[in-house]
C-alpha cells in the first residue's frame, strides 16, 4: 500500500487533498503531519478513514520531529505546511521564514535521507509578483520571480531550495503553483469564508482599496486533483501552474456572494489598502492541462454554491474556528502534551 507523508494536512487545502486521496485512491494510506498552528484545525479531519489515515502532531522545522514521523516506507512527501496569510507576514515575517523556508529544507533533507521517491512542493502564484491589468498577460512556469510580500518571498525561497535539491542531489521533485482557493473548511480570515460568515450575520464586508484587485479563483477540490496528478504524472524537476481560468475582481467576488445570499450591497465597506497589495494575478494552466491531463470540474457558479451551502450548513465549524474552541477539542482528544499517533 503506497504511503504518502502529507504535511499541513489539517489545514484547508491539505485536508481537502487527504479527503480526495482516501476517496479516489483506495490503495493509499496517509500520514498527516501538522503543527496545528492557528489555521490547522482538527475539525477538518473528522470522518476520515482511521485505517488509512494517521495524524501526527509536529513541526516541519524540527528535524527530530520530522525524522520520527516520516515512515521508513514513505513513497512521497507532499508539502502543504506553510504560514500563508499575507497580512500576517506584513505584521511579522519570523514564522514565515521559519516554517516556509527552514521547514522546507528540513523536509527535503529528511526525504532524501529516507529515500523518498518523490517530493511535491505546493507553492503559490504570488512568487511571481503582480501582473499589469492588461488581460493578455498571464503567469507561466517561466515567469520571473518577483515576490512583493514577506509571505511570497518565503515561498519563492522554498521553491529555490526544492529546485536545488533536484539539481544538486537528484531528488525527484515537482512544484505546483496555484491561485486563490475557495471551498469548505477554509480558515475564516480568508476573503470568501470571512465574507460569507459576515454576510450571514449581516456584518460589514471589508474590501481593500477600490476593490478592483484581480485574483484567479479555483475550487479547492479542483486544485487538489491537479496536485494528485502532478504527484502521479508530473515530470521530475518540473513546475506546474494550476489555474481555473477564472479571473475575478475582489468587488465582483463580493457582489457574487451577496447576490447568492440575498444580502444588500450596503454591507460592503471599503477600507484602507494594505501595503504592497498586488494588483492582478492570472495563471496560464496550459502545461498542466496538456502534460497532466487536468481540467477543473467546477465552474465559478457551481463552486460558489457548494461553498456557500457548506458554510451555511456548518455554523458551528465557523464559530469554533473563530473562537479557538477546536484547540480545546484537540487537547481533550490527544492530551495536553500534544503527541498524537
Amino acid at each position: 500500500m503506497p504511503t504518502l507523508f502529507v504535511t499541513g494536512g489539517a489545514g484547508f487545502i491539505g485536508s481537502a487533498f487527504i479527503r480526495l486521496v482516501l476517496a479516489e485512491r483506495p490503495d493509499c494510506r496517509v500520514v498527516n503531519f501538522d503543527a496545528l498552528t492557528y489555521a490547522g484545525n482538527p475539525d477538518n479531519l473528522t470522518g476520515l478513514d482511521d485505517a488509512r489515515h494517521r495524524f501526527v502532531r509536529g513541526d516541519i522545522a524540527s528535524r527530530d520531529e520530522v525524522r520520527a514521523a516520516l515512515p521508513a516506507d514513505a513513497d512521497a512527501v507532499i508539502n502543504f505546511a506553510a504560514e500563508s496569510h499575507v497580512d500576517r507576514s506584513i505584521a511579522s515575517a519570523d514564522e514565515f521564514l521559519r516554517t516556509n523556508v527552514l521547514g522546507t529544507q528540513v523536509l527535503l533533507d529528511e526525504a532524501r535521507a529516507r529515500g523518498v521517491r518523490r517530493f511535491v512542493q505546493v507553492s503559490t502564484d504570488e512568487v511571481m509578483g503582480s501582473l499589469p491589468e492588461d488581460e493578455r498577460a498571464f503567469f507561466t512556469e517561466d515567469s520571473p520571480f518577483a515576490p512583493n510580500s514577506p509571505y511570497a518571498a518565503s515561498k519563492a525561497a522554498a521553491e529555490h531550495l526544492v529546485r536545488a535539491a533536484h539539481h544538486t542531489f537528484g531528488l525527484d521533485t515537482v512544484t505546483t503553483r496555484c491561485g486563490n482557493n475557495y471551498g469548505p473548511r477554509q480558515f475564516p480570515e480568508k476573503l470568501i469564508p470571512l465574507f460569507i460568515a459576515n454576510a450571514l450575520n449581516d456584518e460589514p464586508l471589508p474590501v481593500y482599496g477600490d476593490g478592483r484587485n484581480v485574483r484567479d479563483w479555483i475550487y479547492v477540490d479542483d486544485h487538489c486533483r491537479a496536485i494528485l496528478l502532478a504527484l502521479e504524472r508530473g515530470r521530475a524537476g518540473a513546475t506546474y501552474n494550476i489555474g481555473a481560468r477564472n479571473e475575478r475582481r475582489n468587488l465582483e467576488v463580493v457582489e457574487s456572494l451577496l447576490g447568492a445570499l440575498g444580502k444588500p450591497p450596503t454591507l460592503i465597506r471599503y477600507v484602507k489598502d494594505r501595503p504592497g497589495h498586488d494588483r492582478r494575478y492570472a495563471i496560464d494552466p496550459t502545461k498542466a492541462e496538456t502534460e497532466l491531463g487536468w481540467r477543473p470540474l467546477e465552474t465559478w457558479e457551481t463552486g460558489l454554491r457548494k461553498t456557500i451551502r457548506w458554510y451555511a450548513d456548518n455554523p458551528e465549524w465557523i464559530a469554533r474556528a473563530r473562537s479557538g474552541a477546536y484547540r480545546e477539542y484537540y487537547a481533550r482528544q490527544y492530551g495536553a502534551e500534544g503527541g498524537a499517533q
